[in-house]
C-alpha cells in the first residue's frame, strides 16, 4: 500500500475553505469505496472512519472489513469461521477489532469469569503460520467445552496431526537459523467463542523466547501473552512451535504447534479455569501490538515465576526441617521413656 494513501484520504476529507463545503461530498461514494477505501489496511481504515460521518458510513461496509480479515488471516475464509464472524455485532469489523490488537496485561476478576462459564459451548481456533509475512500453513480447530473430560483435564490444543510437518524456507546452516526463525517466523492463534461473539489473538506478535534442544537440535519458539488469572496471580497463554527435522536434509520443518495456558508454577490450567481466563481475555482491553513490549512483559513474568519458585523451595525446605526436628524430638522422647521405664 502506498504511504500516500492515508494522506490522500485526509485531504479528501478536508473542507473547502472557499465554499465551506466538504470536498468529500463531490466524490461519488462508489468511487471512494472502490478506489480508495479498499486499498487501506485495517488501522488506516479505522482512522479514516473518524474523519467524517460520511466516511464513517462508508468505512463500516462489511465487504471492506471482510477483505482485510481474509488477507490478514487466511483461516477466516473457512466456512465455520465465516459463520461465527457473521454473528458478531458488526461482523468482520468487530472481529478485526478483537483479533488485531494485543491484549492488555490486566484483566477482570475471577467473579466475572465464573458468571460467564455456562455460556461457552465450543471454541474455534483460527491458526495461521507465516514466514516473512508469507503464509506457510493455515488450519481451523473446533474444541467442545461441555464434557467433563475437557473441564477437568489440562487445557492443551494440538494443531498438527502426529505425523504432519510443515516445510519452511529455513535451512540448517551455521546455526544462525535460530535467530532467523525467532525474527521471521510468526504465528497467529485466534480463539473464537461463537456464542459470546468475541475473539482474541493469544499469540504474541513475535516469539518471546527461542530455545534449542541440546540433543535433537530442535528449536522451540514461544509466542506468549501474559494475563491475570483473576485471583491476583499471572498466567501465560502460550503458543509453542517446535521446529526441526534434519532427517529431511537441510530443510527446517515445523513439527509441533500447541497452545495452552500455564500457571506460575509451570502447571497447565484445567479446562474449567481456562474458560474463565479466556472469557475474561476476550472481554478485556486491547492495546497496540508491540513485539518488544510483549517480550518485556514475558521476561517480567519469568522473574516473578522464579521468585515464586524460590519462595516455594524455601517453604518446602522449612517444612522439611520442621519434620526432621519433630522426628528427632520424638525419637529422643521415646528413648528417654524406655530408659526411665
Amino acid at each position: 500500500m502506498s504511504s500516500s494513501t492515508p494522506l490522500s484520504t485526509t485531504s479528501v476529507a478536508a473542507e473547502d475553505q472557499g465554499g465551506g463545503t466538504a470536498i468529500i461530498t463531490a466524490i461519488h461514494p462508489d468511487i471512494i469505496q472502490s478506489h480508495i477505501l479498499n486499498r487501506l489496511d485495517g488501522p488506516t481504515l479505522a482512522s479514516t472512519a473518524c474523519a467524517s460521518a460520511q466516511l464513517l458510513s462508508l468505512c463500516n461496509d462489511d465487504c471492506l472489513w471482510k477483505d482485510i480479515c481474509n488477507s490478514t488471516w487466511p483461516s477466516t475464509t473457512d466456512p465455520r469461521v465465516r459463520d461465527a464472524i457473521a454473528a458478531f455485532p458488526s461482523a468482520h469489523r468487530s472481529f478485526y477489532s478483537d483479533a488485531f490488537p494485543a491484549l492488555r496485561h490486566h484483566q477482570p476478576c475471577r467473579e466475572t469469569h465464573q458468571n460467564r462459564l455456562p455460556d461457552t459451548v465450543e471454541l474455534i481456533s483460527a491458526v495461521d503460520i507465516y514466514y516473512e509475512d508469507k503464509l506457510i500453513y493455515s488450519k481451523i480447530l473446533v474444541t467442545e467445552t461441555l464434557s467433563a473430560w475437557f473441564l477437568s483435564t489440562p487445557f492443551r490444543l494440538e494443531l498438527l496431526d502426529p505425523k504432519e510437518t510443515v516445510p519452511t524456507p529455513l535451512k540448517f546452516d551455521d546455526g544462525t537459523f535460530i535467530a532467523r526463525a525467532e525474527e521471521r517466523l510468526r504465528v497467529s492463534w485466534i480463539l473464537i467463542d461463537p456464542v459470546k461473539r468475541r475473539a482474541v489473538n493469544l499469540a504474541s506478535r513475535k516469539a518471546v523466547e527461542a530455545r534449542r534442544h541440546w540433543l535433537t537440535d530442535d528449536i522451540k519458539l514461544r509466542y506468549a501473552t501474559v494475563v491475570e488469572d483473576g485471583g491476583g496471580g499471572l498466567v501465560q497463554c502460550a503458543v509453542v512451535v517446535t521446529c526441526g527435522g534434519k532427517e529431511h536434509g537441510e530443510e527446517v520443518r515445523v513439527r509441533e504447534v500447541s497452545m495452552h495456558v500455564e500457571e506460575m508454577e509451570g502447571k497447565i490450567v484445567a479446562g474449567m479455569d481456562c474458560l474463565g481466563i479466556l472469557g475474561a481475555a476476550m472481554e478485556g482491553q486491547r492495546r497496540r501490538s508491540d513485539g518488544k513490549r510483549e517480550k518485556e512483559i514475558y521476561e517480567i513474568f519469568l522473574r516473578v515465576k522464579a521468585g515464586c519458585r524460590e519462595r516455594k523451595q524455601r517453604r518446602e525446605k522449612g517444612l522439611d526441617m520442621v519434620c526432621i526436628s519433630t522426628g528427632i524430638l520424638i525419637f529422643f522422647a521415646i528413648c528417654i521413656f524406655l530408659v526411665w521405664r
